[in-house]
């Protein structure tokens, strides 16, 4: 399977509209999804094939939202996708590993996946689609989910089904996951918020809908330049020592090891 990092602040953008790739790219997003399925209307769907076909290079990683899986599109978006493979491919409305197994089947074990839980199927087997070794990452549609359950698109609302995602997905080894997205693109204040709630409840990062929402969500996500420059501290206080150290006044065990690896890595990654 293609190595990935895991996502932190995605950015999708309409498959028909490829103009817009390009400075996606360039926005400081960590990958750009191209979108095939909602974001689409039924009569631009083969154009946005066609530009998912003729798609200009990237330096950041690609992702490409398919159309669900008993939609009458998502035969033909496979179809498209193993003529000019992308980084990973995002499945909307994932309900089972079955789902998964068929888009292997398709294009081959080397290409990730990225489910979207949108449903309460979909929740009830989240544990049976981390399973699923082309899995590396969930995301939550709370929109569409809160719409599935009757319920209202807020976090006191959806509260149990984001801590049930945070601990399967722990459970299964895999990232952390990505919280759903902000619609109001114009508020930054709301994608912090939202951004704010999503890591405290162990969410490694967030869908984006609008290259002015990538600032603020990963200013949540990205670890300060403080935190940083503790964890590297850390990492050279113990380079040469087997045993607990110092530092700061405070010991150095093996969590205090672990928080500042993990620090590095993220702030790294979305540096």
């Amino acid at each position: 399977m293609n190595v990935l990092k895991p996502l932190s602040v995605p950015l999708f953008v309409p498959g028909h509209r490829v103009e817009l790739l390009l400075k996606a790219a360039a926005s400081g997003a960590d990958a750009v999804i191209m979108d095939l399925e909602d974001a689409v209307s039924p009569a631009d769907k083969p154009a946005a094939r066609n530009a998912v076909l003729e798609r200009p290079k990237i330096l950041v990683p690609l992702v490409v939202r398919v159309n669900a899986f008993d939609s009458e599109w998502f035969a033909t978006d496979l179809d498209c996708l193993n003529k000019n493979r992308p980084s990973m491919v995002m499945l909307p409305k994932a309900e089972a590993a079955s789902h998964i197994e068929l888009i292997r089947q398709v294009l081959g074990s080397e290409i990730p996946v990225l489910p979207i839980v949108e449903s309460a199927v979909g929740l009830a087997a989240l544990a049976e689609i981390l399973r699923h070794p082309s899995v590396v990452q969930v995301a939550f549609g709370h929109l569409d989910f809160a719409l599935d359950i009757g319920a209202e698109p807020n976090w006191e609302c959806l509260h149990y089904a984001r801590g049930k995602m945070v601990v399967e997905t722990r459970l299964a080894g895999k990232a952390a996951p990505l919280d759903g997205v902000a619609v109001r693109f114009d508020d930054t204040e709301i994608v912090t918020l939202e951004s704010t709630c999503a890591k405290a409840m162990g969410f490694g990062g967030k869908l984006l809908i609008h290259p002015k929402q990538i600032e603020p969500a990963k200013a949540v996500f990205q670890p300060s330049a403080k935190d940083y420059e503790w964890a590297q501290r850390v990492m050279v206080a113990v380079a040469d020592n087997a045993s607990a150290v110092q530092l700061d006044g405070a010991m150095v065990d093996v969590p205090v090891i672990k928080r500042a690896e993990v620090i590095i890595r993220t702030f790294e990654a979305l540096r």
